[in-house]
């Protein structure tokens, strides 16, 4: 038996649990990361009714189904983001109000320490999402940036989700952050950093989304083997780039799926990432938890694209060799 596949139910959130689950076994899943957002799991009726969790357990486990994370990625971005009014499409209204800015950051942090409460009634110890970021959009540095409110970037971040990780340690649950852009940490230097601005506390570690690296050019499989430690989650997730002298990495302000991007989230195997490359890494520093596919792509229905890509997981995972390829030609003394 390989490491669990699972699908991540974000990108299915308009399907009632209830029609996705069936679905989703049928196909043949071992199981779901599961959204805090539609009706997939809802935090505050865990918090405030202990029968919830037990009966979205009980549901799952009628379908043969297992459940290894939570994603709260939504809720997450808002506790460090200059929040502005795209934020009232992705939060609950309690969460966004009346918008104002620090206290929506501030019910955002109660929120994501409710979702470790949350996640700790549903018996599951791991809750993957994003962070925000109060200096994603100094990133290109013109005007000229004053570093120092850069250093401050991260200050911030530990101050805010500090008291967050508190709970989390209390209720034996980690947060994994998905290394994304916009989140205050996205490539190799700016996650050094973030682990070095909570003094690399257990409870935080990565959700690690190949996607996000491939059109930052950047290696995932050695990034699993330098933050090894820290890798408590696996996406399974493709991106190809366009890139032909017409097309900008910077994606030109177009939608997903625009053909003058130039580069686009596709259904795992169809891009850049190299799976077999980031799998041997994943071996070879002894991961064995779930790959969550977490599909996304414009041009492929969405239901064939989940077969396919779990296809396309099952035949490219393979478990670690115990021994040497040639151990078997080696003479054994008598």
């Amino acid at each position: 038996m390989g490491r669990p596949v699972t699908l991540f139910t974000g990108q299915w959130a308009d399907l009632p649990l209830a029609e996705l689950a069936p679905k989703v076994s049928a196909w043949g899943y071992d199981g779901l990361e599961l959204a805090c957002w539609g009706d997939h799991f809802e935090v505050d009726r865990a918090v405030s009714d202990p029968g919830y969790a037990r009966s979205v357990r009980a549901h799952l486990d009628g379908h043969g189904l297992g459940v290894w994370a939570l994603g709260a990625h939504l809720v997450g971005q808002a506790v460090c983001d200059p929040i502005d009014e795209r934020h009232r499409g992705i939060l609950p209204p309690d969460v966004f109000g009346d918008g104002d800015p620090e206290g929506v950051r501030r019910r955002a942090a109660e929120r994501m320490a409710d979702t470790a409460r949350a996640a700790a009634a549903l018996g599951v110890q791991q809750v993957n999402g994003f962070t925000g970021s109060s200096i994603w959009h100094l990133l290109y540095s013109f005007p000229p940036n004053d570093f120092g409110s850069l250093e401050r970037g991260y200050e911030d971040f530990a101050e805010r989700w500090g008291p967050i990780l508190d709970v989390f340690d209390r209720e034996g649950v980690r947060f994994g952050l998905e290394v994304h852009p916009t989140e205050i940490a996205y490539d190799f230097v700016t996650t050094r950093k973030t682990l070095d601005a909570i003094d690399r506390r257990p409870a935080f570690g990565i959700n690690l989304d190949p996607s996000h690296f491939a059109h930052q050019f950047l290696d995932t499989a050695a990034f699993a083997l330098e933050f090894a430690d820290r890798i408590y989650h696996v996406h399974v997730k493709d991106s190809v780039r366009r890139l032909d002298g017409r097309r900008s990495i910077l994606a030109s302000h177009l939608n997903f799926g625009d053909e003058g991007r130039g580069w686009d989230f596709v259904s795992p195997g169809h891009g850049d990432v190299d799976f077999e490359d980031l799998f041997r890494a994943l071996n070879r520093i002894g991961y064995t938890g779930p790959l969550s596919v977490e599909w996304e792509d414009s041009g492929m229905d969405r239901e064939y694209g989940a077969q396919d890509a779990l296809g396309f997981v099952r035949r490219t995972d393979f478990p670690a060799s115990e021994v040497a390829f040639d151990a078997a030609m080696q003479r054994k003394e008598d």
